[in-house]
């Protein structure tokens, strides 16, 4: 049986219902992509051994830094180096964002808080 093609903005409205509740959409070796609606502001925080890279499918969001801020669009992509921390957030109402990184990276990076989610969700 060949792979399953996914829609992926589908998928995020029909079965994501809280913001900041990252979904696995699949499996790329040790790596995983995301998918997440953002909401008005997450944590600051940073992955220590980990790049993190965002692309929004819908929307537009912000991703703060300590020493600026990068807005992106639909369709437009960035990659957060290790160690960089930072806090996206949302420019409209809950923007679909693609994430891809590491299996093992935990969403709050080095800060724990209630938006922490240790067991995500497969679509």
């Amino acid at each position: 049986m060949p792979p399953h093609k996914i829609n992926l903005v589908e998928a995020a409205d029909a079965k994501i219902k809280k913001v900041f509740d990252p979904h696995i959409a699949g499996d790329v070796n040790d790596s995983q992509v995301k998918i997440a609606k953002f909401g008005d502001v997450f944590d600051w925080h940073a992955h220590d051994n980990e790049d993190e890279a965002f692309l929004v499918l819908r929307g537009r969001i912000a991703i703060d830094f300590r020493d600026g801020t990068v807005e992106l669009g639909s369709g437009e992509f960035i990659v957060v180096p290790r160690a960089v921390e930072h806090r996206p957030r949302s420019l409209s109402e809950q923007p679909v964002v693609l994430m891809f990184e590491p299996a093992t990276t935990l969403n709050t990076g080095n800060a724990k808080s209630d938006l922490t989610v240790a067991e995500l969700k497969r679509l």
